[in-house]
Formats: C-alpha cells, sequence, structure tokens
C-alpha cells in the first residue's frame, strides 16, 4: 500500500495506543467474564431506582464485594416481572414515549443527587452541516429523506445497508471493526455512496470487508452531532464513576430512554450489530472488550465539542469510555425497557390531564360523578375476585371474545383462548392473510394483546402480565388483539 493509502487512523492517537496495549493482553482478561455463573442478581424496575439507592446508602448495604473494583466482571442480571409484566421501548404509543425523557430525566436527576454524582449537561449548539446526503448530514435529515423513499424507516438507509453487508460477509473476517481498510478507498467509496446509494446502482459485493467497517466507522463520527447527542455526552461518560455496577446500569437506562427517538433506534441497529460480531468471537478474534474499544472514540469524541481532557487522565477516560459501551452491549435486553414506575408516572399524567377536560355543567358533572360511584360500590361490594371482559379482535374477527378474569389469568392465557376458539369454533374470520397458520391452527406467537384507552395510549402487553390486576388499575381501557408486525408472513 502507497503512503497515500494509510490505513484509517483512530480519531485520537490515545485510543490507537490504548487499543494496541489492550490487544496485547490476555484475552481472558476483558472477554465477558461472569461472576458467580449461573446465578443472577435481580433488578428491580417496580421501584424508582432513586428510591432503591437511597435505600442501600441508609443501610450501608453497598458491600465491597459489588463495587467491581476490576472493572471486568459482569454480573447476569434478571428483571424483576412483577404482575404488570415488562414494557420495552417499542410497546408504548408515541404519544405515551413523549413523556418518557422528561420523567426519566427527573429521575436520573434524583439519582445522582443521591449517589453524590454531578449530572454534567453539555449546551446543544447548531453546527455546520455538509452539503451532502449522507456522510455529516443530522439523522432527522437522514430519516425524513429516506421516508420519503421508505416510510415508517426508523433507522437511515445507509446505516442498514453498512450493517447488513457486514452481517453478510464481515462477521467471520478476522479483525473486522480492528484492522483498518484503506483511507483512500474508503474516500472513494464515500463518494460514489453519496452519488448511487439512492439509485441503487452501489455494487456492495465489490467492497472490501474492512472498508466497510471504516465506512460505518466514518458514518458515526461525520454526524454533524454525536450519536449520544451533544447535551447527555458527558452523562454517558461520567456513568464509568458510579462504582456500583447495577446503579451504573440504572443510569444508562435512563439515559437512554432521554434520547431522541432516532438516535435511540439507530444505536440500538448499530449495538446488535456489535452484539452478532462478539458472538463470533472464535472467528473473527473480536472478543467484547475489543469491539468495545475500538468503537469507543467514534461515539465519545466528536470534533464539533471541546475536547478537554486533564493531563495523566487519557488513559483512565478512554478505558472507562469503552467500558460503557462494553455495557451497552452486553446488557442491551435490560437498558431497552421502559421501568414499571415510569409507565406508572405515565399513566397518572393521563389521569391528570383527562381531568382537565371533564364537561363544565355540573349537572353533567354531578350525574357521572354517581354513575361512577354506583359502579364503584358495586364493583367494591363484590370485591372482585374475578371479572368477565370482552377481547376485541376487530382486524381479525366481527366477534369479541368473552374471557372470565381471575388473579391466575394472564395475557398468554388469553392469546391461547382466543386461539382455540379461532381454530374450533369456525368465527368469522375477517382477514385470514395477516394469520400464520401451522398445520391448519393459528399460531399464538403471532398475535398481542393491546391495552388501548383509558389512562394509556397503546400499550402492547407482556405475555405474563396478570389481567385482572391490569384492569384494576386501567379500567376504561379496551383489550385488542393485533397481528405481531415483527412476525414473518406466510401468504
Amino acid at each position: 500500500e502507497t503512503a497515500t493509502e494509510k490505513e484509517e487512523s483512530s480519531p485520537d492517537p490515545l485510543w490507537h495506543n490504548l487499543r494496541t496495549s489492550n490487544t496485547q493482553r490476555k484475552t481472558q482478561d476483558y472477554s465477558c467474564t461472569v461472576r458467580n455463573p449461573g446465578k443472577e442478581e435481580v433488578f428491580n424496575m417496580d421501584v424508582a431506582y432513586s428510591e432503591q439507592a437511597a435505600v442501600l446508602l441508609k443501610g450501608s448495604l453497598l458491600s465491597e464485594s459489588r463495587k467491581l473494583k476490576d472493572g471486568n466482571a459482569l454480573i447476569r442480571f434478571k428483571i424483576l416481572k412483577g404482575r404488570l409484566g415488562v414494557t420495552r421501548i417499542g410497546d408504548l404509543s408515541a404519544q405515551d414515549m413523549k413523556k418518557i425523557p422528561t420523567l426519566a430525566l427527573i429521575e436520573l436527576t434524583a439519582l445522582c443527587d443521591i449517589l453524590g454524582f454531578e449530572l454534567k449537561r453539555n449546551k446543544t449548539a447548531k453546527l455546520k452541516t455538509a452539503e451532502k446526503r449522507l456522510f455529516g448530514v443530522p439523522l432527522n435529515t437522514l430519516l425524513e429523506n429516506d421516508q420519503k423513499l421508505l416510510p415508517n424507516t426508523k433507522v437511515p438507509l445507509l446505516l442498514q445497508a453498512l450493517l447488513s453487508c457486514l452481517e453478510k460477509r464481515g462477521l467471520e473476517t478476522e479483525g473486522i471493526l480492528r484492522v483498518s481498510g484503506s483511507q483512500t478507498r474508503i474516500k472513494s467509496l464515500e463518494q460514489k455512496l453519496e452519488r448511487d446509494f439512492y439509485s441503487g446502482l452501489f455494487r456492495w459485493d465489490e467492497v472490501h470487508q474492512n472498508d466497510v467497517s471504516g465506512l460505518l466507522k466514518r458514518f458515526i463520527r461525520e454526524l454533524p452531532a454525536p450519536l449520544l447527542t451533544a447535551e447527555y455526552l458527558p452523562a454517558f461518560a461520567a456513568v464509568q464513576n458510579i462504582p456500583d455496577l447495577k446503579q451504573r446500569l440504572q443510569a444508562l437506562n435512563l439515559l437512554i430512554l432521554i434520547l431522541p427517538e432516532p438516535n435511540r433506534n439507530t444505536l440500538k441497529a448499530l449495538l446488535e450489530f456489535l452484539s452478532k460480531v462478539v458472538a463470533r468471537e472464535n472467528s473473527n478474534k473480536m472478543n467484547l472488550w475489543n469491539v468495545s474499544t475500538v468503537m469507543a472514540p467514534n461515539l465519545f469524541m466528536h470534533k464539533g465539542l471541546p475536547n478537554k481532557i486533564p493531563e495523566g487522565k487519557e488513559k483512565q477516560l478512554a478505558e472507562g469510555a469503552a467500558d460503557v459501551v462494553r455495557m451497552m452491549i452486553h446488557y442491551q435486553d435490560l437498558l431497552w425497557t421502559v421501568s414499571s414506575f415510569l409507565v406508572a408516572q405515565v399513566r397518572k399524567l393521563n389521569e391528570s390531564n383527562s381531568k382537565r377536560y371533564q364537561f363544565c355543567d355540573k349537572r353533567i358533572k354531578n350525574l357521572l360523578r354517581k354513575i361512577h360511584a354506583d359502579k364503584d360500590k358495586v364493583e367494591k361490594n363484590q370485591g372482585e375476585p374475578s371479572k368477565i371482559v370482552k377481547v376485541h379482535a376487530s382486524l381479525l374477527l366481527k366477534d369479541s371474545l368473552e374471557v372470565h378474569l381471575n388473579n391466575a389469568t394472564r395475557v398468554a392465557d388469553v392469546l391461547r383462548q382466543f386461539q382455540k376458539n379461532l381454530c374450533q369454533n369456525g368465527w368469522n374470520i375477517v382477514n385470514t392473510v395477516n394469520l400464520l397458520k401451522c398445520n391448519n391452527s393459528v399460531e399464538c406467537t403471532n398475535l398481542l394483546l393491546y391495552e388501548v384507552g383509558g389512562n394509556i395510549g397503546e400499550h402492547c402487553l407482556d405475555p405474563d402480565t396478570y389481567l385482572l390486576d391490569l384492569y384494576h388499575i386501567n379500567p376504561h381501557a379496551e383489550w385488542i388483539i393485533k397481528q405481531n408486525p415483527s412476525y414473518p408472513r406466510m401468504f
């Protein structure tokens, strides 16, 4: 290779030196080490994180063994699933998700106050953007352009193409992400993509895989604003200073909920790909620490932000940033969960908002109050050990399903009952093409139950949700069975 075709360099020599020194260490030191294999720690999402931290500090329960001085061991965590199940990002309606960032920021501020950490935030600044269509273009602009071609696009099409190319031919490549491609070829490929990507003329099968990984890193690095946002990048970096791993993950979970939706979706797509790289470690020689160290500078260093690193702290900050990336890769399923206490706060907000628009006519208000009082009186007298409700499936059936709820009835039970009635009773199916048939039966995993209305916009329910408990929390909601949008169709 000629001098003009030097390998693509890291944004900062520090990161290159750190990367080199770490690859020379024993692999087992930075592999995905799990403490107490076979055992899992509970990750409680029902109680506010700040309250949990306050209890720990008050009782001095934060033992030295929990402080992870080595920084390498990763604990297995299991989300404590209450009777209302678990809510993932994407399970809530867009309207309700808009309320989550503000609530998450309030909770993060409270958690940091209790832990004694300063929540640093940068002021958002308008940065000059290049007159391009793909590289150096704001995420929102990219998605607006992509959605003209493919409505409902949530992750930039270019990023999807880069990740798809690497997944097809790069996961087995030794040193993928670490071994850089040719700088000259990468610049040439960027120009060709700018010209030919949207026309469909770009030939991915002719590109070196290491050049594709270089394009991936360049795409992330050249975003006008950091993927983790200019405002919250310092907060993401500061997570490394929290001694306890569980509290680090609590802070990361809140930070991810604070991110704008385009950033969060793009980050998720990137992390899912990085997990696949780590899963092929035997072939590509890229373990979790290697991948995290390579990707950290692309996420945490940005040309548009001041880069004031205290003298002598460079290596510590670089390793800390890599550790934050490592946590985001390894614990992404946990981090992309909306805590139950935040969902409960959304319900309270919706209830208070609905009260603002009550009728002004006192006679109507008194009548409604009496109706509700009578209803509450009847329900209270019954004690409600059980309840009969109707579940609708308007897109699939003309009929509704009458369900008898008791303390043991879960969402999964209702979907099975729906499946049984559909197959045995010959219900009038409106739209059979939306159902996946297997051996003349409807596959239950193709169906989801949604809670709609009342004190929630729309909520895709966990199969383990106990419905009588949910009814007591939101008695005015409708329950609707829909097809799983991510499930492949067979017709």
